[in-house]
Formats: C-alpha cells, structure tokens, sequence
C-alpha cells in the first residue's frame, strides 16, 4: 500500500478522500493549501499525490509547475477539479499530471485512478503491449509459440458455496447464514467496508452495525500497509 496525499481547500473532500483511500489499506496525509502540500512532501515523500486546482494563495497547477522545475515532481499527481475544462486537463497533463478527477469524484473513478497511478515501472514493462489505458485491462502478453505446463493457481479465498445446518432455529440459521455472507465479501475485498457496502448495497454506518452486532472480525481480512 501506498501513503497518499491530498491537497484540497475543502474539509469534506479532504475527510471524505482520507475516509476512502484509508479504507483500501493506504497511508494519507492532508493538506489545505499549498504551504502545507509542500511541507509535507518534503517531509514524507509520499507515493502519490491527489491535487485540488482551485485553492487559495496558490493554485494546484501553479503548485504542479513548481514542483516540476524544481526536481520535486518525483511521484504521480493525479489533479481535481469542480470546474474543470478540457483545456485545464490537457495543462494540466502537459505540467506532468497524470490524470484528471472531475467533482464530484466517483468511487471508482478514484480508486481506478489511483490504482492506474501506483503501477510500478517495472509492471508496466513486464505487461508490455497487454497493459491498456484506465479504462481498460492487462490482458495476457503475447506468446512466444512455446507452451508452459504451469498449472493454474487457484483462489485460497473464502469458497461462494458453503452448507449450513438448517436443523436450527430461523433466526440461529439467518444469522449464520449472513455473517458467512459478510466474511466471505469482506475477504473477497481485502477488508474494504468501502467496496463491501458497494457491492452488498448497504449505508456503510448500518453495515458497520451489521458486523459488530454478527460477530464478524473486521481486523481479519484488513489489508496491511506497507
């Protein structure tokens, strides 16, 4: 996992971001301006950088520039904007942005920008032709006409299928059922209660009392930070 700073002006989108990317495991840091971006880059050196344009004394795209002819823009910065144009995207990427978030910014649009953003170099040269634009997929790279017998490896994972003893009282059987339902997504999603309440369609603060009130081990399946 990554530490990850965000620079926005706006205390809900800084506490909402720091929410977020600290749910899928990352380290964040937050800044309200850009006298706080720079202290704390220099301080921290963080993996990636989510910068607001529109801020006080000191724009993002000022920031950005700055950081460029200084030597400093040594990790991605991915910019934010309420009211973004084509032509402040493309400045953007031309100062060495590596994508662009229009507000408000979606759950996966972020986390697909994220995740594109901290691929390594070295991935990106071992996927070779196979590794697509942020809307795409690695596919497999292409052979060489040689076959490899590597059987395949299969998931350790939580199984879908499970059997419960039903000989039970209904309410006894329907909480069995749902906490193994629960544990088996919070597995599936490396303990992520943002991606758990998005694919079990629940209000994260009911789903949190759901899992306190089944038992259910929130700490298990979390994603370690590295």
């Amino acid at each position: 996992m990554a530490t990850i700073l965000v620079v926005d002006d706006e205390l809900g989108i800084r506490a909402l971001l720091s929410e977020i990317l600290s749910d899928e495991g990352h380290t964040v840091e937050l800044a309200e301006d850009a006298a706080q971006a720079r202290s704390v880059r220099e301080l921290l050196r963080p993996d990636l950088v989510l910068l607001d344009i529109w801020m006080p004394d000191v724009d993002g795209i000022t920031l950005l520039k700055e950081w460029g002819a200084s030597g400093q823009l040594t990790m991605p910065v991915i910019m934010m904007s309420g009211h973004g144009t084509i032509d402040t995207a493309v400045e953007a990427t031309k100062y060495g942005a590596t994508a662009f978030l229009e507000k408000p910014i979606t759950l996966l649009k972020l986390l697909r920008a994220v995740e594109q953003a901290l691929v390594k170099p070295g991935l990106r040269a071992l996927a070779g032709s196979s590794l697509r634009d942020v809307n795409g997929a690695i596919g497999e790279p292409a052979g060489n006409g040689l076959q490899n017998h590597v059987p395949p490896i299969l998931p350790s994972g939580p199984q879908a299928e499970q059997s419960f003893d039903l000989d039970r009282p209904l309410r006894e059987a329907r909480d069995a059922f749902e906490k193994s339902y629960f544990e088996f997504h919070l597995a599936k999603e490396g303990g992520s209660m943002t991606r758990v309440a998005e694919k079990t369609g629940l209000e994260r603060t009911h789903l949190y009392r759901k899992l306190k009130q089944l038992g259910v081990d929130l700490t298990r399946n979390k994603r370690g930070v590295a």
